[in-house]
Protein backbone atom coordinates (compact mmCIF):
# COMPACT_ATOMS: atom_id res chain seq x y z
CA UNK A 1 0.00 0.00 0.00
CA UNK A 2 2.81 2.36 0.78
CA UNK A 3 4.40 1.83 -2.61
CA UNK A 4 1.21 2.89 -4.37
CA UNK A 5 0.69 6.01 -2.28
CA UNK A 6 4.16 7.56 -2.65
CA UNK A 7 4.07 8.06 -6.45
CA UNK A 8 0.59 9.55 -6.18
CA UNK A 9 1.88 12.14 -3.71
CA UNK A 10 4.75 13.06 -6.03
CA UNK A 11 2.36 13.57 -8.92
CA UNK A 12 0.08 15.78 -6.81
CA UNK A 13 2.89 18.02 -5.52
CA UNK A 14 3.29 20.27 -8.63
CA UNK A 15 -0.49 20.72 -8.88
CA UNK A 16 -0.72 21.60 -5.16
CA UNK A 17 2.11 24.09 -5.56
CA UNK A 18 0.34 25.77 -8.47
CA UNK A 19 -2.88 25.97 -6.47
CA UNK A 20 -0.99 27.47 -3.52
CA UNK A 21 0.62 30.09 -5.78
CA UNK A 22 -2.77 30.90 -7.29
CA UNK A 23 -4.33 31.33 -3.85
CA UNK A 24 -1.44 33.57 -2.74
CA UNK A 25 -1.92 35.75 -5.80
CA UNK A 26 -5.61 35.99 -5.02
CA UNK A 27 -4.85 36.91 -1.40
CA UNK A 28 -2.44 39.63 -2.57
CA UNK A 29 -3.92 41.12 -5.75
CA UNK A 30 -1.63 43.18 -7.92
CA UNK A 31 -3.90 46.22 -7.86
CA UNK A 32 -2.63 46.92 -4.34
CA UNK A 33 0.53 48.18 -6.08
CA UNK A 34 -1.24 50.83 -8.13
CA UNK A 35 -1.52 53.56 -5.42
CA UNK A 36 2.18 53.29 -4.58
CA UNK A 37 3.10 53.20 -8.26
CA UNK A 38 0.98 56.29 -8.93
CA UNK A 39 2.70 58.19 -6.11
CA UNK A 40 6.09 57.13 -7.45
CA UNK A 41 5.25 58.28 -10.98
CA UNK A 42 3.78 61.62 -9.86
CA UNK A 43 6.37 62.62 -7.28
CA UNK A 44 9.55 60.98 -8.61
CA UNK A 45 9.56 59.95 -12.26
CA UNK A 46 7.67 62.99 -13.59
CA UNK A 47 9.84 65.61 -11.80
CA UNK A 48 12.96 63.70 -12.87
CA UNK A 49 11.90 63.80 -16.51
CA UNK A 50 11.06 67.51 -16.28
CA UNK A 51 14.44 68.05 -14.64
CA UNK A 52 16.13 66.72 -17.76
CA UNK A 53 13.93 68.84 -20.02
CA UNK A 54 14.08 72.21 -18.25
CA UNK A 55 17.87 72.03 -17.87
CA UNK A 56 18.12 72.78 -21.61
CA UNK A 57 15.74 75.79 -21.58
CA UNK A 58 15.85 79.45 -20.49
CA UNK A 59 13.18 79.02 -17.82
CA UNK A 60 13.29 81.88 -15.28
CA UNK A 61 11.09 84.23 -13.31
CA UNK A 62 12.07 87.15 -15.58
CA UNK A 63 10.16 85.98 -18.65
CA UNK A 64 6.85 84.27 -19.30
CA UNK A 65 7.91 82.14 -22.26
CA UNK A 66 10.24 79.16 -22.13
CA UNK A 67 12.63 78.54 -25.01
CA UNK A 68 15.13 75.82 -25.84
CA UNK A 69 18.77 76.95 -25.43
CA UNK A 70 20.66 73.65 -25.63
CA UNK A 71 23.80 73.44 -23.49
CA UNK A 72 24.03 77.19 -22.77
CA UNK A 73 23.18 76.74 -19.08
CA UNK A 74 25.97 74.21 -18.60
CA UNK A 75 28.47 76.41 -20.45
CA UNK A 76 27.58 79.37 -18.22
CA UNK A 77 27.95 77.28 -15.10
CA UNK A 78 31.40 76.05 -16.16
CA UNK A 79 32.49 79.58 -17.02
CA UNK A 80 31.23 80.87 -13.69
CA UNK A 81 33.57 78.65 -11.69
CA UNK A 82 31.19 78.28 -8.74
CA UNK A 83 29.91 74.93 -9.98
CA UNK A 84 33.32 73.23 -9.88
CA UNK A 85 34.20 74.85 -6.55
CA UNK A 86 30.94 73.74 -4.92
CA UNK A 87 31.28 70.29 -6.45
CA UNK A 88 34.74 69.96 -4.87
CA UNK A 89 33.35 71.07 -1.49
CA UNK A 90 30.52 68.56 -1.83
CA UNK A 91 32.93 65.69 -2.55
CA UNK A 92 35.16 66.61 0.40
CA UNK A 93 32.12 66.87 2.66
CA UNK A 94 30.76 63.50 1.52
CA UNK A 95 34.09 61.73 2.08
CA UNK A 96 34.46 63.24 5.56
CA UNK A 97 30.91 62.27 6.51
CA UNK A 98 31.41 58.70 5.28
CA UNK A 99 34.62 58.33 7.31
CA UNK A 100 33.30 59.88 10.53
CA UNK A 101 29.92 58.17 10.39
CA UNK A 102 31.46 54.74 9.95
CA UNK A 103 34.06 55.30 12.65
CA UNK A 104 31.44 56.50 15.14
CA UNK A 105 28.98 53.74 14.21
CA UNK A 106 31.55 50.94 14.37
CA UNK A 107 32.94 52.22 17.66
CA UNK A 108 29.48 52.33 19.22
CA UNK A 109 28.66 48.86 17.89
CA UNK A 110 31.79 47.38 19.46
CA UNK A 111 31.20 49.13 22.79
CA UNK A 112 27.49 48.26 22.96
CA UNK A 113 27.76 44.77 21.51
CA UNK A 114 26.83 42.91 24.68
CA UNK A 115 23.10 42.49 25.13
CA UNK A 116 22.70 44.09 28.57
CA UNK A 117 20.01 46.41 29.88
CA UNK A 118 22.34 49.42 29.92
CA UNK A 119 23.53 48.72 26.38
CA UNK A 120 19.96 48.40 25.10
CA UNK A 121 19.12 51.77 26.61
CA UNK A 122 22.30 53.30 25.16
CA UNK A 123 21.50 51.93 21.68
CA UNK A 124 18.06 53.54 21.79
CA UNK A 125 19.58 56.82 23.01
CA UNK A 126 22.16 56.94 20.21
CA UNK A 127 19.46 56.17 17.65
CA UNK A 128 17.32 59.17 18.70
CA UNK A 129 19.25 61.69 16.51
CA UNK A 130 18.47 59.56 13.43
CA UNK A 131 14.74 60.25 13.78
CA UNK A 132 15.22 63.91 14.66
CA UNK A 133 14.76 66.69 12.12
CA UNK A 134 18.05 67.52 10.41
CA UNK A 135 17.23 71.23 10.48
CA UNK A 136 16.57 71.03 14.23
CA UNK A 137 19.93 69.31 14.74
CA UNK A 138 21.67 71.99 12.68
CA UNK A 139 20.10 74.89 14.59
CA UNK A 140 20.87 73.29 17.96
CA UNK A 141 24.54 72.85 17.06
CA UNK A 142 24.68 76.37 15.67
CA UNK A 143 23.55 77.66 19.07
CA UNK A 144 26.08 75.42 20.83
CA UNK A 145 29.07 76.31 18.64
CA UNK A 146 28.69 80.08 18.21
CA UNK A 147 31.33 82.24 20.00
CA UNK A 148 29.03 82.98 22.96
CA UNK A 149 27.42 79.55 22.84
CA UNK A 150 27.17 76.71 25.31
CA UNK A 151 30.45 75.01 24.38
CA UNK A 152 32.61 78.11 24.83
CA UNK A 153 30.81 78.96 28.08
CA UNK A 154 31.50 75.44 29.34
CA UNK A 155 35.18 75.69 28.36
CA UNK A 156 35.40 79.11 30.05
CA UNK A 157 34.04 77.63 33.27
CA UNK A 158 36.33 74.61 32.98
CA UNK A 159 39.55 76.50 32.27
CA UNK A 160 38.88 79.67 34.25
CA UNK A 161 39.84 81.86 31.27
CA UNK A 162 37.80 83.51 28.55
CA UNK A 163 37.20 81.11 25.64
CA UNK A 164 35.57 82.41 22.47
CA UNK A 165 36.57 79.98 19.72
CA UNK A 166 34.70 80.57 16.43
CA UNK A 167 33.94 76.90 15.79
CA UNK A 168 31.98 77.73 12.64
CA UNK A 169 34.14 80.64 11.53
CA UNK A 170 37.17 78.94 9.98
CA UNK A 171 37.42 78.59 6.22
CA UNK A 172 39.57 75.49 6.72
CA UNK A 173 38.07 73.53 9.60
CA UNK A 174 34.39 74.45 9.52
CA UNK A 175 33.63 71.83 6.89
CA UNK A 176 35.15 69.21 9.21
CA UNK A 177 32.98 70.41 12.10
CA UNK A 178 29.82 70.32 9.98
CA UNK A 179 30.72 66.85 8.66
CA UNK A 180 31.08 65.64 12.27
CA UNK A 181 27.63 67.04 13.06
CA UNK A 182 26.18 65.20 10.06
CA UNK A 183 27.95 61.99 11.07
CA UNK A 184 26.72 62.39 14.67
CA UNK A 185 23.13 62.56 13.48
CA UNK A 186 23.34 59.37 11.41
CA UNK A 187 25.83 57.30 13.43
CA UNK A 188 22.96 55.48 15.18
CA UNK A 189 21.90 53.92 11.88
CA UNK A 190 25.44 52.78 11.12
CA UNK A 191 25.66 51.42 14.66
CA UNK A 192 22.60 49.21 14.13
CA UNK A 193 23.93 47.88 10.81
CA UNK A 194 27.29 47.02 12.39
CA UNK A 195 25.55 45.43 15.38
CA UNK A 196 23.54 43.25 13.01
CA UNK A 197 26.76 42.28 11.23
CA UNK A 198 28.49 41.42 14.50
CA UNK A 199 25.57 39.22 15.56
CA UNK A 200 25.88 37.14 12.38
CA UNK A 201 29.50 36.16 13.09
CA UNK A 202 29.74 32.55 14.23
CA UNK A 203 30.99 32.34 17.79
CA UNK A 204 32.86 29.12 17.01
CA UNK A 205 35.19 31.05 14.69
CA UNK A 206 36.01 33.52 17.45
CA UNK A 207 36.49 30.73 20.00
CA UNK A 208 38.88 28.98 17.63
CA UNK A 209 40.91 32.18 17.28
CA UNK A 210 40.98 32.57 21.07
CA UNK A 211 42.24 29.00 21.46
CA UNK A 212 45.04 29.87 19.05
CA UNK A 213 46.08 32.66 21.41
CA UNK A 214 44.75 35.65 19.48
CA UNK A 215 43.84 38.73 21.51
CA UNK A 216 40.85 41.06 21.11
CA UNK A 217 42.36 43.37 18.49
CA UNK A 218 43.97 40.49 16.60
CA UNK A 219 40.61 38.73 16.40
CA UNK A 220 38.93 41.94 15.28
CA UNK A 221 41.51 42.59 12.55
CA UNK A 222 41.83 39.04 11.23
CA UNK A 223 38.34 37.61 11.83
CA UNK A 224 35.60 40.07 12.66
CA UNK A 225 36.55 42.96 10.35
CA UNK A 226 36.66 40.78 7.18
CA UNK A 227 33.30 39.24 8.12
CA UNK A 228 31.82 42.74 8.50
CA UNK A 229 32.46 43.51 4.83
CA UNK A 230 28.74 43.53 3.83
CA UNK A 231 27.93 45.95 6.66
CA UNK A 232 30.86 48.17 5.65
CA UNK A 233 29.64 48.18 2.05
CA UNK A 234 26.13 49.25 3.02
CA UNK A 235 27.18 51.87 5.57
CA UNK A 236 29.93 53.46 3.52
CA UNK A 237 27.89 53.58 0.30
CA UNK A 238 24.79 55.03 1.97
CA UNK A 239 26.79 57.58 3.97
CA UNK A 240 28.83 58.72 0.96
CA UNK A 241 25.97 58.95 -1.52
CA UNK A 242 23.51 60.33 1.03
CA UNK A 243 25.82 63.16 2.07
CA UNK A 244 26.35 64.07 -1.58
CA UNK A 245 22.74 65.28 -1.41
CA UNK A 246 23.33 67.08 1.89
CA UNK A 247 21.65 70.41 2.47
CA UNK A 248 19.69 70.89 5.68
CA UNK A 249 22.39 70.54 8.35
CA UNK A 250 24.87 72.76 6.49
CA UNK A 251 22.18 75.31 5.68
CA UNK A 252 21.12 75.50 9.33
CA UNK A 253 24.65 75.77 10.75
CA UNK A 254 26.65 77.85 8.27
CA UNK A 255 24.40 78.54 5.23
CA UNK A 256 27.45 77.79 3.10
CA UNK A 257 29.86 80.09 4.89
CA UNK A 258 32.34 81.28 5.89
CA UNK A 259 33.51 82.48 2.49
CA UNK A 260 31.76 79.65 0.67
CA UNK A 261 33.97 77.02 2.34
CA UNK A 262 30.93 74.87 3.20
CA UNK A 263 28.75 75.76 0.22
CA UNK A 264 27.48 72.43 -0.99
CA UNK A 265 26.06 72.07 -4.46
CA UNK A 266 22.52 71.82 -3.09
CA UNK A 267 22.95 75.15 -1.28
CA UNK A 268 24.15 76.71 -4.55
CA UNK A 269 21.11 75.25 -6.30
CA UNK A 270 18.80 76.58 -3.58
CA UNK A 271 20.27 80.08 -3.81
CA UNK A 272 20.18 80.10 -7.63
CA UNK A 273 16.57 78.96 -7.66
CA UNK A 274 15.72 81.69 -5.15
CA UNK A 275 17.19 84.25 -7.53
CA UNK A 276 14.67 83.21 -10.19
CA UNK A 277 17.18 81.41 -12.42
CA UNK A 278 15.15 78.24 -12.56
CA UNK A 279 16.79 76.70 -15.64
CA UNK A 280 20.32 77.14 -14.27
CA UNK A 281 19.27 75.65 -10.92
CA UNK A 282 17.73 72.71 -12.77
CA UNK A 283 20.92 72.26 -14.79
CA UNK A 284 22.95 72.18 -11.57
CA UNK A 285 20.61 69.59 -10.05
CA UNK A 286 21.06 67.50 -13.20
CA UNK A 287 24.83 67.76 -12.81
CA UNK A 288 24.54 66.62 -9.18
CA UNK A 289 22.33 63.71 -10.24
CA UNK A 290 24.88 62.60 -12.83
CA UNK A 291 27.81 62.98 -10.40
CA UNK A 292 26.05 60.88 -7.76
CA UNK A 293 25.18 58.24 -10.34
CA UNK A 294 28.74 58.14 -11.71
CA UNK A 295 30.15 57.95 -8.17
CA UNK A 296 27.71 55.29 -6.98
CA UNK A 297 28.59 52.55 -9.45
CA UNK A 298 32.41 52.53 -8.96
CA UNK A 299 32.06 52.73 -5.17
CA UNK A 300 29.56 49.88 -4.97
CA UNK A 301 31.51 47.74 -7.45
CA UNK A 302 34.75 48.27 -5.50
CA UNK A 303 33.12 47.45 -2.15
CA UNK A 304 31.42 44.36 -3.57
CA UNK A 305 34.73 43.19 -5.01
CA UNK A 306 36.30 43.79 -1.59
CA UNK A 307 33.64 41.54 -0.02
CA UNK A 308 34.54 38.69 -2.39
CA UNK A 309 38.25 39.09 -1.70
CA UNK A 310 37.78 39.08 2.06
Amino acid sequence: MTTTLLPARRKDQPRDARLADRRSRQDHPSWFLWPALAMLVIFFFTPTIYNFVYAFTDWSSFKSEIGFVGFDNFVKLLQNGSLLSDLRVTLVYAILVAIFQNLFGLGLALVLERDTRINRFARAAFFVPVIMSALAVGYVFQAILKPDGVLNNFLTTLTGGEVSIPWLGSTTWTIVVVAIIHAWKWMGLSMLIYLAGLKTINEEVIEAAQLDGAGYWRIFKAVRWPLLAPAVTFNFATALLGSMNGFDIVQATTAGGPGGSTELLNIFIFRTFGQGLFAQATAMSLVLFLVVALLAFPVIIYLRRRERVL
